[in-house]
């Protein structure tokens, strides 16, 4: 299960701030932060003013990737941007994120296949927000189909169901699982993750709904999140959920992470 820990976004207040004002320690912190909670990768997301997105985000990378040893996951929808970040990558980087548009998949494609990087590839096309599992899944078919015309293999590929809060469209959530059950089924050696924290925006009590539908994705396949490994007891369920669904052997990590008292 990869853990993408998504704190290092300028779009929050005080990382924003850290990042104009070239607060690395600021920044560094976080990263650590992150690393030690549990995280598999640091999403990078420098999007507090497009016109000094290229020169805020190689910063930010520079930064994180001297702070910790962790692959980093870059998050921007400017091309450009993540081209300029893709040449800064010291281990295997990922890119977040593309959707089935097509002016979206020729510009960002390329990019992936050139640095062999992971890809997140969001379920949604060009009209816009999916509807039920069976817009996800026909968005994901698109997503996967291009990229093997660019020579990506689908195990590089992990596909978002795209996650909206539970409280503005029921059943959508349902059909989240339901694209995310039949992907890792039909999508021989894909992967999917997702941004978690979605589902509970705008609700009380965001903590347990973050962490049950986390274990119900996980039963349903799901092999990467996008979260804030630092939130109580979020990597104790990606943990318990790993050791119940066979993924722990001999549920290893699992009695590592108790024994360093790490599980609550």
């Amino acid at each position: 299960m990869i853990v993408i820990a998504e704190r290092i976004n300028a779009t929050r207040k005080r990382i924003g701030k850290a990042v104009a004002d070239r607060d690395a320690e600021f920044i560094a912190r976080e990263a650590k932060l992150q690393a030690d909670a549990g995280a598999t990768h640091l999403d990078c997301n420098a999007g507090r003013n497009p016109a000094k997105e290229i020169e805020d985000l190689q910063w930010m990378i520079g930064v994180v990737q001297d702070a910790v040893d962790l692959p980093i996951c870059i998050d921007s929808p400017n091309p450009q941007a993540i081209a300029a970040a893709l040449k800064l990558a010291r281990k295997t980087p990922m890119i977040n994120s593309v959707t089935a548009e097509k002016a979206k998949l020729e510009q960002v494609l390329p990019l992936a296949r050139d640095h062999e990087a992971l890809l997140v590839g969001l379920c949604m096309g060009d009209s816009g927000m999916p509807e039920g599992a069976a817009g996800r899944i026909r968005a994901a078919e698109q997503v996967r189909d291009a990229a093997a015309r660019f020579g990506i293999a689908v195990d590089r590929l992990y596909f978002d169901p795209v996650i909206v809060p539970a409280s503005t469209k029921a059943g959508e959530a349902l059909a989240a699982i339901e694209a995310v059950r039949h992907i890792m089924k039909e999508f021989g050696g894909a992967h999917t993750t997702c941004g978690l924290s979605n589902i509970s925006f705008g609700l009380p009590s965001r903590n347990t709904l973050n962490r049950t539908f986390l274990a119900m994705l996980m039963a349903a396949g799901l092999d990467g999140v996008i979260m804030d490994p630092t939130e109580p007891h979020m990597m104790s369920t990606v943990l318990a959920g790993g050791a119940i669904l066979g993924r722990d052997e001999w549920c290893m990590d699992y009695i590592r992470a108790g024994r360093a008292e790490k599980l609550d």
